[in-house]
């Protein structure tokens, strides 16, 4: 039993560390500055819904992709790996989240209205989205390269 208690804390060690928080800050300073921009060009440039919306997508994930780099994870490779990786890694789980919650929202919620449901399925592929964004970012988009043995 005292086994497994090591083992699970070192499982959620792994995930729920320093660089989880630093994983947040950066979620909440990227949301607000996301929801700035969409509002933005919404109300002050005029643009359309879909203009807006896509603007918020597009510049926070630039500045996601530099303060989950440089401050959350603090990798230093040089190159386009880490941004290749790192716009994969977005699409892969945003496709997965949002690909997910419509259909199990369908399912759950099949007498509730259209509207409800693609609400709630937004809600459901956001939270899915951060979880697996986490991961993606920790584990592939800003890995810790293995050092190669090979002197320099």
């Amino acid at each position: 039993m005292i086994e497994l208690k090591e083992k699970l804390k070192r499982f959620v060690g792994l995930f729920f560390d320093k660089t989880f928080l630093k994983f947040v800050l950066v979620g909440v300073v990227n949301t607000l500055f996301g929801t700035a921009v969409m509002f933005g060009f919404y109300n002050l440039l005029h643009l359309s819904y879909w203009i807006s919306s896509a603007a918020n997508y597009f510049f926070g994930s630039i500045l996601s992709y530099f303060l989950n780099k440089r401050f959350t994870f603090k990798n230093r490779e040089k190159g386009a790996g880490t941004l290749i990786r790192f716009a994969l890694e977005i699409s892969v789980c945003y496709l997965i989240a949002y690909g997910a919650a419509r259909p199990l929202a369908r399912l759950l919620l099949s007498g509730a209205s259209q509207k409800v449901r693609d609400n709630v399925a937004m809600l459901v592929g956001m939270g899915l989205f951060v979880i697996l964004n986490y991961i993606g970012q920790r584990f592939f988009a800003f890995r810790e390269k293995k050092d190669s043995g090979k002197g320099n």
